[in-house]
């Protein structure tokens, strides 16, 4: 009679019929005909009965039968074969089956029993094995607890064990964990994307919710809340300045970075004050304030909302703020009647702000058409803004290029209602015009000063952040190089230090100018290299989420106001942007219009999770004058009269701004 074999080859077992035996070798027939050669090695059990095809089959319901745990209580402590414990088990000497099943028993049981060898094991030991079997009873409640989630989820409910989880699924989720699988298994099911589930179960309250929980869990994975702190105290023996100044911001703005002030001189000359809100003297580098400012490096705007870099008791403190003496660097330019800038000096001191003026109050009677006439004598500072506008106007014709581009509008938006429930509130988009007399009249002196600081540390060696411009590209660098689209040799930004960290650090690097101390940062600092490549990195993050956030409400609006049709002007190619509103479309398939052709468009559908606006053109109408309007590098947030953008922006382009070397105070 044929001997048959069982033998393990690749991770399986089989069994066939012997045809040649040479000791260490074997050639081995297998039921389906194939022959094949084994090593002797290979071999685990020598067998006549039953046929090869039929051992496996008899085997593998004996071994399903087989108490596993009862197997270990019975193995021997030391290493053992498993025909000796089939015997054992079986009480007798075990049939081919029988002997095969008790070994696939032990094979599907490597927490109970180690493999040690050809047919050889020896049973885990007693601790090893209350940890494993631990360990599989927790997995099997985890998989039982993730189907009854699925199961929720996929009903619209949402398990109170994954609520904590929800936000995390936005960005880059931790797939190891049962909240993450059972969020993801559901939506698979359900074929929609993690962000549609989140809203189906409530877990987020609305697309709203979705874009800003995303971006909160990118930048702000420990929450907005600041850790503790003492407030800082700002020093009481600064001289006191003989100005009466104001500042011109919107309504909304808190943060107020800086004023003006403008006195007469006995020859007939004027004194320009800017001053500027100083935290540097309150905040000391390496403090706790100054990580906070640090770890954020910017205040996020987005519409109905802000993220302060800084708490807000240290804003109160530092701020601006009407009726206050304030801490503030000071820089007076010298003007002669032709209003050109002979000399200037720059100074640490205490300002008195009279006034507070805002826009939505100045505008009415200090606009593009008043200011070519008479003004109004009894408004507030009428004669100073007066002044000051005729000495930007001058100032820019010098630079040879606007300090705020022509023609383009700035959109603000107004928000009523609570954000919690962003569905149910009202949104107003108002345009205004770029380049008005406030927005002209604050750039300049801007301009001015962040040029005028710049040279100065520049001059003294003093290391510095710079944004500088060449070949058309903007970038930040702490190096003194020239600005070609503002026209100036060096600029570096220095009057936002209540709301960016790189304004707040050259503050402290121009104080110790001003002073005579050592500077926080020396030449080539390490850490000032680490802080110009984090800030751009940041502050890019916060202004394309602010981008998404106003476009967001863009299409709020549009839902809002049931706007089936709109009126769009052709960018380029199929890119093409609503006439009133800052919202861009894409109009794929559609005819190649000429860059400025307006088109009616019907609006078909408005997706509030990817952003998008889908139209469809209805007819072509006019073609209107294309002005160009602003790139990521346009001009930034201090240059404009609008104090606190819903866009942050970044320098444009003009000529020279002959600005005298440092003299005496004036």
């Amino acid at each position: 009679m044929n001997e048959n074999v069982l033998f393990e080859e690749g991770g399986s077992f089989r069994a066939g019929s012997i045809l040649m035996d040479n000791e260490t070798s074997l050639q081995v027939e297998l039921p389906g005909g194939k022959r094949s050669k084994i090593k002797a090695s290979q071999i685990l059990l020598r067998f006549q009965n039953p046929a090869p095809g039929q051992i496996l089959k008899e085997a593998e319901p004996l071994a399903a039968d087989i108490d596993v745990a009862f197997l270990w209580e019975i193995a021997g402590e030391g290493e053992f074969a498993f025909l000796d414990l089939a015997k054992d088990y079986y009480g007798h000497a075990p049939a081919a089956p029988e002997a095969a099943s008790l070994l696939l028993a032990l094979h599907a049981a490597p927490v109970y029993f180690q493999r040690k060898g050809k047919g050889h094991f020896r049973k885990a030991p007693a601790d090893t094995l209350r940890a494993a079997l631990a360990g599989i009873e927790k997995k099997r409640q985890q998989a039982l607890a993730i189907e009854g989630w699925v199961e929720a989820l996929i009903a619209g409910k949402l398990p109170a064990e994954l609520a904590p989880h929800a936000a995390s699924l936005l960005v880059k989720p931790d797939r190891n964990r049962p909240e993450i699988k059972a969020f993801e298994a559901a939506a698979h099911a359900l074929s929609c994307s993690p962000p549609e589930l989140l809203l189906r179960t409530g877990a987020l309250k609305s697309p709203h919710d979705v874009h800003l929980q995303r971006f909160l869990a990118e930048q702000f994975p420990q929450g907005t809340g600041f850790p503790p702190f003492d407030l800082p105290t700002l020093p009481d023996d600064l001289p006191n300045a003989d100005v009466r100044a104001f500042s011109i911001d919107d309504a909304n703005t808190t943060e107020v970075d800086d004023a003006f002030s403008l006195t007469a001189l006995p020859d007939g000359g004027w004194r320009i004050g800017i001053h500027i809100a100083a935290p540097g003297l309150a905040l000391a580098h390496g403090d706790t304030l100054a990580a906070i400012a640090r770890a954020r490096l910017s205040t996020v705007y987005m519409p109905g909302k802000k993220i302060t870099m800084l708490p807000e008791a240290v804003v109160d403190a530092c701020t601006l703020a009407e009726g206050r003496a304030c801490p503030a660097v000071s820089l007076y330019l010298q003007v002669d009647a032709a209003q050109n800038i002979v000399a200037h000096a720059s100074c640490v001191e205490r300002v008195h702000i009279a006034a507070n003026l805002r826009h939505h109050e100045i505008e009415p009677w200090f606009n593009e058409t008043s200011v070519r006439g008479a003004l109004p004598e009894d408004k507030p500072f009428c004669k100073e803004l007066s002044f000051l506008w005729r000495f930007a106007c001058a100032a820019e014709a010098r630079r040879g290029k606007p300090a705020a581009t022509q023609g383009i509008n700035d959109y603000s938006f107004e928000i009523t209602g609570d954000l919690l429930d962003a569905e149910n509130c009202r949104v107003q988009i108002i345009a205004r015009k770029r380049g008005s007399p406030l927005d002209k009249l604050v750039a300049e002196l801007m301009i001015i000063a962040n040029t005028t600081w710049g040279g100065l540390l520049a001059e003294r060696r003093i290391a510095a952040l710079y944004r500088a411009q060449t070949g058309g590209k903007a970038r930040m660098t702490t190096a003194p190089q020239p600005h070609e689209g503002l026209g100036v040799p060096q600029y570096a930004w220095m009057t936002s230090p209540l709301r960016r960290y790189c304004d707040l650090a050259n503050q402290w690097q121009l104080i110790a100018a001003l002073e005579g101390t050592p500077p926080p940062f020396a030449p080539r600092s390490a850490e000032l290299f680490a802080a110009l490549r984090d800030f751009e990195l940041t502050y890019a993050a916060y202004a394309e989420f602010q981008r998404r956030m106003e476009r967001y409400w863009c299409l709020r609006y549009l839902a809002q106001e049931s706007m089936t049709t709109a009126v769009v002007v052709v960018r380029r190619d199929d890119l093409a942007r609503f006439e009133d509103l800052p919202l861009f479309v894409r109009l794929p398939g559609t005819p190649r219009f000429p860059s400025g052709q307006r088109l009616k468009v019907a609006v078909d559908h408005l997706d509030f999770l990817a952003l998008e606006a889908h139209c469809h053109v209805v007819e072509a109408l006019d073609v209107q004058a294309l002005v160009e309007e602003d790139d990521d590098e346009a001009l930034p947030p201090e240059e404009m009269a609008a104090k606190e953008p819903e866009t942050p922006v970044a320098p444009s382009a003009p000529s020279d701004v002959p600005v005298a070397a440092e003299s005496a105070p004036v």
